[in-house]
């Protein structure tokens, strides 16, 4: 059908006025969307407040780890205590005189092994029996630099 000439220029501007209104929508849409990310990217407030809850919800990871650690290391303490304890108490019949605590066996199997680089030091004698397993005499050498021995001949 033909449309009067009025009714199709009428026409016409209505869809050239649509095609402008929707593309200012757009652009306008696009600068809000702009905006928001900008608005959000900069809330310092908010942005600060997640960094803290995130730092108190670590912290109390970390406290809660720390408490299990040392928990855990005091109950390993006391079974080793009673280990070396049961060790010297009930094989002192097969033990020989010159048994060593495990700390002082282990250091002197440190030291046979690095005394081929020329590294010696003397070992107190053998602990009386009745002195306990963790009341040994201790190495000549010093812990504060680490294990193994601190001194050269």
């Amino acid at each position: 059908r033909a449309l009067p000439q009025s009714k199709e220029t009428l026409l016409q501007s209505y869809n050239k006025r649509l095609k402008d209104d929707v593309k200012s929508i757009m652009d306008n849409f696009t600068e809000i969307i702009k905006t928001a990310k900008f608005l959000i990217l900069n809330d310092f407030p908010s942005v600060n407040e997640a960094i803290d809850q995130r730092n108190q919800q670590l912290r109390a990871l970390r406290e809660e780890c720390d408490r299990k650690l040392v928990a855990l290391r005091d109950e390993v303490s006391i079974d080793l205590y009673e280990l070396e304890e049961e060790y010297y108490s009930s094989s002192s019949s097969l033990c020989e005189a010159n048994d060593l605590p495990l700390c002082e066996a282990y250091w002197r199997l440190d030291l046979d092994t690095d005394s081929a680089d020329g590294l010696s030091v003397p070992l107190p004698a053998s602990p009386e029996p009745s002195a306990g397993p963790l009341q040994a005499a201790a190495p000549a050498h010093s812990h504060a630099g680490g294990p193994g021995p601190t001194e050269h001949a």
